[in-house]
């Protein structure tokens, strides 16, 4: 360690989670770092899963690390179980871990050591992508400022899982930065946009870190329920109004046409009509700006530019190419 190890803490959001916890938490408990308290909270699971939190939590008490349940009554929703974690956590350093993901063991202690090196608010990472019968390792892009992270998320270019950042807790305390509860969907990009707008120094560190599971092929075809879009829009809308009144109002002139396109591609990973008239009818403002997006592959421009022009069989094609190729 490069000075006094900080603690961390790994904030863990579980509902019925029973069938992927165990690898999880395995993962949590083999970190080579070892000042971390961990914050399992059960939003009201009905399966075995606080069952399995109890027996972990044993476990990481012999090796004198800090462990907390918080249950919820009820279920009140991933964005509430959030800000639960949040309230609960004492750490200089806040991560989150979902709870049918894993991390390497080396994760923590990679990551603070580049908050400590380079006194970041903010340390991002790349991470896996693991299907069923096999894992890619995926890239995010290099960034140096917080101005350079937000244009990133904005285009497309880069993602905002909450996973793939370890976050000084000061910031989210400072600047009274918390999830909207009830808006479940979409909540980890507002908290980020969030997050960067007053980060005042930021990190990036090219090593992949964080395995996200995909269990099987179907799982990459998104479904969009009403709920799900209605959430999603409202947390937009505070994406948009608090880059307007930040200090990064230039950066969204143009880039929050790109994120809407970008938050409703999924619909066109799909061979489904219904999804692609789904696409058509959310954000119709943004279809001007498909072209405009430099910072993505041309033929993803092609391919929202045929949605435009109902030219649903390319869409198709494009899928089962797709399938064929990551499976």
């Amino acid at each position: 360690m490069l000075q006094k190890s900080p603690l961390v803490s790994i904030i863990v959001p579980i509902y019925n989670a029973e069938k992927t916890l165990h690898t999880t938490l395995d993962s949590i408990v083999g970190q080579t770092y070892p000042f971390i308290e961990l914050l399992l909270i059960n939003d009201c699971s009905q399966d075995n899963t606080l069952s399995i939190c109890h027996q972990y939590a044993r476990v990481l008490e012999q090796q004198e690390r800090r462990v907390e349940i918080v249950s919820h009554p009820q279920n009140r929703g991933v964005a509430a179980a959030r800000n639960t974690g949040l309230e609960h956590a004492t750490g200089v350093y806040v991560y989150y871990v979902d709870a049918d993901d894993w991390v390497e063991e080396n994760t923590i202690e990679i990551l603070v050591n580049e908050m400590l090196r380079t006194g970041a608010d903010l340390v991002g990472c790349n991470w896996f992508l693991s299907l069923q019968q096999n894992e890619r390792k995926m890239h995010q892009p290099s960034f140096g400022e917080p101005s350079d992270a937000i244009k990133k998320m904005l285009n497309g270019s880069m993602r905002w899982n909450l996973w793939l950042f370890m976050v000084r807790r000061a910031l989210y305390q400072q600047y009274n930065i918390r999830f909207e509860p009830g808006l479940n969907m979409g909540e980890d990009m507002m908290v980020m946009f969030k997050l960067l707008a007053n980060a005042k120094r930021v990190s990036y560190i090219d090593y992949a870190l964080y395995h996200y599971s995909r269990s099987n092929t179907s799982s990459m075809t998104q479904v969009y329920s009403t709920t799900h879009i209605q959430q999603v829009t409202e947390n937009l809308k505070i994406v948009e109004k608090y880059l307007e009144n930040s200090n990064f109002s230039n950066e969204i002139k143009e880039g929050i046409n790109f994120l809407k396109l970008n938050i409703k591609l999924p619909l066109l990973i799909s061979d489904r009509e219904s999804d692609y008239q789904q696409w058509l009818q959310w954000f119709p403002e943004a279809h001007a700006f498909i072209m405009g997006n430099k910072a993505l592959p041309w033929r993803i421009r092609i391919l929202q530019w045929m949605a435009v022009k109902k030219q649903f069989w390319i869409l198709k094609l494009y899928y089962h190419i797709l399938i064929r190729y990551i499976c």
